[in-house]
C-alpha cells in the first residue's frame, strides 16, 4: 500500500524518508498496534460499520502476526511507520479488503492509543520491581533494628539512629516514588481510539466498547486532546525521574559509607570493580554508574518538556520525536531500579563501626540539651548554648563525650546562666548513651524499636495491598 499515491507526486528521497521514519523504535509499540486494530476492528464487526466477514479476515491476519512476531514486517523507511508495516502486512494476506481495518480511525489516534498502551505495561511492570524492592528494605530493617549508627546533616555527625531507621527512609522514598507513577497511571487510564484525526468520525463507532476492549478505564472526553495529548508522557518521565534520584541518593550513600573514613559498609564483590593499576582498590563502580545513568533522565525530561512546550493542539509530527525519549526513560530506570535493588541487598552493614562513629564527636550533644530543659528548668536556647560550650571545651581539653559529668556541666552553667543545673548523674550518663537516646524517641517516625517495627507493620500494610495491582 502506497499512502502517498493519492494526494502526493513521486517518493520521498530515501535521507528524508530515514530522516522522518520511527520505525527504529516502534518496534516498542509493535504488540499494541496489534491489539488496536484487533479491537477497533472487533467494534468495526459489532456496530455493522464493516462486514464482518470480511473483519473476521483481518482480525486472524492479525493473529497469525502476533504468533509471527515482528520479524514478519518488512521494516524500512518507505512504509514511514509500525502502523503502516502492519497493514501492509494484512493486506498482503487478504488483499484490498484489508483497508477496512482503517475505517473511523486515524494514525493520529491510533498512535496515542498503542503509545498508553504500551506504557501501561511498562509501569506495571516497575510497580511491580518497587514493591519487591520494599521488601528487599523491610528484610534487612528488621536484620538491623538494634544496630546503632550516627545519622548526618551536611554529612556531619549529628544524632545517633540505627541502620534500620536509616533504612526505611528509603523505603518511604520509594513509596512515594510509587505513588507518583501510580496516579500518572490512572490519569493515563482513558482511551484516545475513536478520536481519529482529530474531530472524531461520522460512523456510528462505539469508543466505550474499544476502551473496554483495551483495557481502558473509558475514552478521552476530547478528540483534539485524544490526538495531542502526550503530558502523560511527560508526567510518568517526571516520576520516573524522581525515582532515579532516590536511586541516586542511595548510590551516593552506599560510596560514600564504603570508602575508608567511614567503614560504615561493604559493598558485594559482584557489585564492585578494582584498578588496572593499583591492586588493593575496591572501587564502588556500579553505584557510581547508577549515580551517572540516572542524571541522563533529567536531560530527557526536559527534551521531553521543551518538544511540547509550544505546540499547537491537535495532532503535530513533532510528537513522534517524543517517544525515544521515553522508551529510554523506561530502559534506564528499569535496569538502574533493579541493580540498585540488588547492590543495597549484597551490602553489609557494619554495627560495630556504626555504633563507634555514634559514640564519637558528640552526637549526643541534642539529647544533652533536652535533659537540662527536663532537669533545669532552662528554655532551649540557653541549654543549647551551654552544651554548645561544654562541647567547645571538652574538644580544646581532649575529653570524650563519656568524660562529661555533671560537675564538668555546672563550671559551664555557671559561666554562662549564673547558676549550677546539678542534674543527677546518672541522667547525665544516660542522656550521652546513644543506645538509651534511641530508645527515647518514641515519636512517630522515630529510631525507637517499637517505633521502626509500626513502620514497617504500615510498610507490610502497603506491600499487600498493592501487590495484586
Amino acid at each position: 500500500m502506497n499512502l502517498r499515491s493519492g494526494r502526493l507526486k513521486g517518493q520521498m528521497n530515501k535521507e528524508v524518508a530515514d530522516f522522518t521514519s520511527s520505525l527504529k523504535f516502534d518496534h516498542r509499540i509493535f504488540q499494541a498496534d496489534i491489539r488496536c486494530n484487533q479491537a477497533h476492528t472487533t467494534m468495526l464487526i459489532e456496530q455493522e460499520i464493516i462486514p464482518s466477514e470480511i473483519g473476521n479476515r483481518i482480525i486472524k491476519a492479525l493473529e497469525e502476526l502476533e504468533k509471527e512476531g515482528i520479524k514478519a514486517l518488512k521494516l524500512d523507511s518507505a512504509v514511514e511507520d509500525i502502523h503502516m508495516a502492519v497493514e501492509n502486512y494484512v493486506t498482503a494476506k487478504i488483499g484490498p479488503d484489508a483497508g477496512f481495518m482503517h475505517t473511523a480511525k486515524s494514525r493520529n489516534d491510533q498512535v496515542a492509543t498503542d503509545l498508553k498502551l504500551a506504557l501501561k505495561e511498562e509501569i506495571k511492570s516497575i510497580e511491580k520491581d518497587l514493591i519487591f524492592f520494599i521488601q528487599i528494605i523491610i528484610q534487612m530493617a528488621e536484620e538491623y533494628l538494634d544496630t546503632i549508627m550516627v545519622g548526618y546533616t551536611h554529612l556531619q555527625h549529628a544524632q545517633p539512629t540505627t541502620f534500620a531507621h536509616h533504612l526505611l527512609s528509603y523505603a518511604q522514598a520509594l513509596k512515594r516514588d510509587y505513588g507518583r507513577l501510580h496516579d500518572a497511571y490512572q490519569r493515563m487510564d482513558l482511551c484516545p481510539l475513536g478520536s481519529a484525526a482529530l474531530t472524531t468520525t461520522s460512523f456510528p463507532i462505539n469508543r466505550e466498547r474499544t476502551a473496554e476492549l483495551l483495557g481502558f478505564k473509558g475514552p478521552m472526553e476530547n478528540s483534539i486532546d485524544g490526538v495531542s495529548s502526550r503530558d502523560f508522557i511527560a508526567e510518568t518521565v517526571f516520576a520516573l525521574t524522581l525515582l532515579g534520584t532516590t536511586l541516586s541518593k542511595i548510590s551516593e550513600e552506599l560510596i560514600v559509607w564504603s570508602s575508608y573514613e567511614f567503614q560504615m559498609v561493604e559493598l558485594g564483590d559482584e557489585f564492585s570493580s578494582t584498578s588496572s593499576i593499583m591492586p588493593q582498590k575496591k572501587n564502588p563502580d556500579v553505584a557510581e554508574i547508577v549515580r551517572a545513568k540516572t542524571a541522563l533522565l533529567n536531560g530527557e525530561l526536559v527534551t521531553i518538556l521543551t518538544i511540547i512546550k509550544s505546540l499547537p493542539q491537535s495532532y503535530n509530527r513533532d510528537l513522534q520525536e517524543v517517544t525515544p525519549h521515553l522508551w529510554k526513560v523506561t530502559d534506564t530506570l528499569h535496569s538502574a531500579l533493579n541493580i540498585t535493588r540488588e547492590m543495597l541487598a549484597s551490602t553489609n552493614f557494619k554495627g560495630v563501626r556504626g555504633e563507634e562513629l555514634a559514640r564519637a564527636n558528640f552526637s549526643a550533644a541534642t539529647e544533652l540539651a533536652d535533659l537540662m530543659v527536663k532537669e533545669g528548668r532552662l528554655p532551649f536556647r540557653i541549654a543549647h548554648q551551654i552544651v554548645g560550650r561544654a562541647v567547645s571545651t571538652a574538644l580544646d581539653k581532649g575529653m570524650r563525650a563519656e568524660d562529661i559529668d555533671t560537675q564538668f556541666l555546672d563550671e559551664i552553667s555557671q559561666e554562662i546562666s549564673g547558676k549550677k543545673l546539678q542534674i543527677d548523674e546518672n541522667l547525665v550518663k544516660k542522656a550521652l548513651d546513644p543506645e538509651e537516646i534511641i530508645k527515647s524517641r518514641k515519636v512517630v517516625g522515630g529510631p525507637a524499636p517499637d517505633m521502626v517495627k509500626a513502620s514497617i507493620k504500615d510498610l507490610k500494610i502497603f506491600i499487600d495491598e498493592n501487590s495484586s495491582s
